[in-house]
């Protein structure tokens, strides 16, 4: 950059990732200190390392500077470069952790992005690959990204603690997104799921979804889960089951639940009957959340809007989670942008939870590093 941008100053470890990645989109450095330094343990963990060497490898020119103990992070962002890339992700955090973060990011790069990352695919803590590629994807599509190179596959399973998954990720790249009106989520129409099983027996996901169908059944006919059981190589280093549930409404929008067994050797043995039970309640909890954007993509569609083109965005969510509204305060921070947030308070017609109308007004952003064809 040729004129030095303001540098942010933070402090603590939390909200690392939303940092980094609205400091790489906006080119203006950010500075993090006492990153844990009261810890018996000080300084960055290991997946936030991995997570800033992921950075590091689709960006050209970004200047990273940690201090002797990790405690201080100085982050000065390069151009976006993307291209083809592969990372091992570190195993105490899924690799939706590190493709949350790409998926805000894989539109602008300068070179489309086509990504291998290897390591956990589904835990107990991140959003699973499966969740993300049944409405992450969606969301990017309402906003003008999509094409035959759009895609998220899982080419293995890796359950915690071992991990050994591998997930293919490729996105085309967009000079401007287009501004989205999502204010009716209108009526759940069917439910899909996944429910895999990896190093244990494949009856265990069958046992998964006759539990779900028990519950969900009593609201809605249309209900297909398929079952998931990987062998071999595919399947990873460790045993372990889960669930993922879509429901997708007559409006296109995706609400997302999901849970999986505890790792090998870490608390108590999940029954796949409650596994699938309490994955269905999940599942009707966010449906009662509502909204046009389940709860884990409450930011990327902040976030999308605000870089959308000078026009008026809309849309319709649930209640905002903690995560959101911190997010919301680091995109004024970075980019002075204010939304207007209207609650709508649960009439008749909208059976559910109160629901809150975001709007904003796009900044305008315009993927300067696209190569011209």
């Amino acid at each position: 950059m040729a004129t030095q941008a303001h540098c942010l100053s933070y402090a603590g470890c939390n909200f690392l990732r939303q940092r980094l990645v609205l400091s790489t989109l906006s080119g203006r450095p950010v500075k993090i200190r006492k990153i844990r330094a009261r810890d018996d343990n000080p300084g960055l963990r290991d997946f936030e390392a991995s997570f800033i060497r992921l950075l590091d490898k689709i960006t050209n020119g970004s200047r990273i500077e940690i201090n002797q103990t990790g405690t201080t992070l100085y982050y000065q962002p390069g151009l976006l470069y993307g291209g083809s890339v592969e990372h091992d992700c570190n195993v105490l955090r899924s690799i939706g952790y590190y493709l949350e973060s790409l998926l805000c990011l894989a539109p602008f790069m300068k070179h489309p992005l086509r990504i291998v990352l290897r390591g956990v695919t589904n835990d107990q803590v991140d959003p699973s690959v499966d969740v993300l590629k049944a409405t992450a994807l969606p969301l990017l599509k309402q906003f003008g990204i999509d094409g035959e190179s759009f895609e998220l596959k899982v080419v293995r399973r890796g359950m915690p603690p071992g991990g050994g998954g591998e997930v293919l990720f490729s996105c085309p790249v967009r000079k401007v997104l287009r501004p989205v009106q999502l204010t009716d989520p209108g009526k759940i129409r069917r439910i899909r799921g996944i429910a895999y099983s990896v190093r244990v027996s494949p009856q265990m996901a069958n046992r998964v979804v006759d539990s779900a169908r028990s519950i969900l059944n009593k609201f809605i006919p249309d209900i297909y889960i398929y079952t998931d059981h990987m062998k071999g190589v595919n399947s990873g280093k460790s045993p372990g089951f889960g669930l993922s549930l879509v429901a997708e409404t007559t409006n296109g929008t995706f609400l997302s639940a999901e849970l999986a067994s505890n790792p090998q050797g870490q608390g108590a043995a999940v029954l796949p009957e409650d596994l699938g039970r309490n994955c269905a309640k999940l599942l009707l909890e966010e449906i009662y959340r509502g909204g046009c954007v389940d709860s884990t993509n409450q930011s990327l569609a902040l976030l999308l809007m605000t870089l959308g083109q000078q026009d008026v965005s809309k849309v319709l969510l649930g209640p905002l989670s903690p995560y959101t509204i911190e997010f919301l305060r680091h995109l004024k921070s970075f980019f002075q942008i204010m939304f207007k947030i209207e609650t709508k308070p649960c009439g008749e017609e909208l059976k559910g939870g109160d629901k809150v109308l975001m709007t904003c007004v796009g900044i305008g952003f315009s993927n300067l590093s696209k190569t011209l064809k």
